[in-house]
């Protein structure tokens, strides 16, 4: 797909079409994640059930009932671990290793929804707070001889922030130790009410920041201290009448997106003394989920009106309505776009002899790894893939 037909939406152009449809789950598709390259698709549905599919054969891997109840988020850490978070107050770390001798089954939900299925192993079990349907938010630990110009690709330990007992707190907690490094109290200045929506990430001078999204509307940034380990918050506002559904980081831009139950989408400053927030009304109420590609040029949301929605992360403006759902639309994810070195890396070397032609597998492969998708995951069960410019 050309910037030219994703762009297009006069009258005059025909509407934008999902490329692949994906029709596994019988309950509302809660969460959706690429990972592994964009060669594999997770997604977790309402009844607790997640599938893990083989993105180029849009076929599942394996097909588990990993909680009891609604799935509220899906993560992933290294090459092999999985990580869900279910109302049932429980965040699971899996290991789920594809190239082992484990049986896992491939029958969908919508084949069955009633049989269990072998799990994956479990490695770690949080007690978590879900009163307040928020999910967990993860981002890689630097390392201890990591600088702000070297990145390590595979950091050894990642951490976790989800809401805590308390309205408005947040607790940040190390994996694989388990424990807590971080609570963050309410904001004492205003009522913000629960905590909706949760992000964290580390800057490039190894400061953690966490962003979180409030029942109130409102909006707030936060930085650890490095020295006092003191949680300074950098950055409030209010931009939203109605709850934050979800929110998303931009560490390089500086800058993070919130969309709500009102019909506002806004871009906010880390700091307050870096730029104003920006808010645009789009008179499309609900949208549930909104996420930024990894080249931060474009983020998209998933909106109680069936349809997700492309925009702008430097204008904010709408440039492609994704229709294809006749329900409500509560998850999305972009698949990742860098992949190009790594990518550029799994061609056979040129040796100076005719380089033989790609089998099938691989035309798929090296196809899933470059295409840029967005997956909307609906209240219908379904899964619409979207090949974005």
């Amino acid at each position: 797909m050309t910037q030219n037909q994703a762009l297009a939406q006069s009258p005059t152009h025909p509407p934008l079409q999902p490329s692949y449809i994906l029709r596994g789950h019988t309950a509302q598709v809660h969460a959706v994640l690429f990972l592994r390259e964009n060669l594999r698709l997770l997604s977790g549905d309402a009844d607790g059930w997640v599938v893990l599919w083989d993105v180029p054969i849009k076929r599942p891997v394996a097909v588990w009932r990993a909680h009891k109840s609604t799935i509220l988020g899906l993560g992933s850490w290294g090459e092999c671990k999985i990580i869900t978070h279910g109302r049932d107050s429980k965040l699971c770390v899996w290991q789920l290793q594809e190239d082992d001798n484990t049986p896992y089954s491939k029958v969908l939900p919508v084949d069955d929804a009633v049989t269990d299925r072998k799990q994956p192993l479990l490695l770690h079990t949080l007690m978590v707070n879900t009163l307040n349907f928020c999910s967990f938010a993860m981002c890689h630990a630097p390392s201890a001889n990591e600088t702000p110009n070297v990145q390590t690709p595979t950091p050894a330990s990642i951490h976790l922030a989800y809401p805590g007992v308390q309205d408005g707190q947040i607790i940040v907690t190390d994996l694989p130790s388990e424990e807590r490094i971080g609570t963050i109290p309410e904001p004492k200045d205003i009522k913000t009410g629960m905590v909706m929506a949760i992000r964290l990430d580390y800057t490039p001078e190894r400061d953690l920041t966490i962003v979180g999204g409030y029942e109130s509307g409102h909006a707030c940034a936060w930085r650890r201290n490095p020295s006092s380990q003191f949680w300074e918050r950098t950055y409030t506002n209010q931009a939203h009448s109605q709850p934050i559904l979800s929110l998303d980081l931009a560490i390089p831009l500086g800058s993070f997106f919130t969309s709500s139950a009102d019909a506002v989408i806004a871009r906010h400053r880390l700091n307050s003394a870096e730029g104003e927030t920006k808010v645009v009304q789009t008179r499309h109420a609900g949208q549930q989920a909104l996420t930024i590609r990894s080249d931060r040029k474009i983020f998209a949301t998933a909106g109680w009106d069936g349809k997700g929605r492309v925009y702008s992360a430097k204008t904010m403006k709408e440039v492609a309505v994704l229709k294809w759902h006749r329900e409500g639309c509560y998850a999305l994810a972009f698949a990742a776009t860098d992949l190009g070195e790594s990518h550029d890396n799994d061609q056979e070397p040129n040796t100076g002899l005719v380089k033989r032609a790609m089998t099938v597998s691989e035309q798929r492969t090296s196809a899933a790894k470059s295409t840029h998708w967005l997956a909307v995951g609906s209240k219908d069960g379904k899964i619409s893939l979207w090949d974005i410019y």
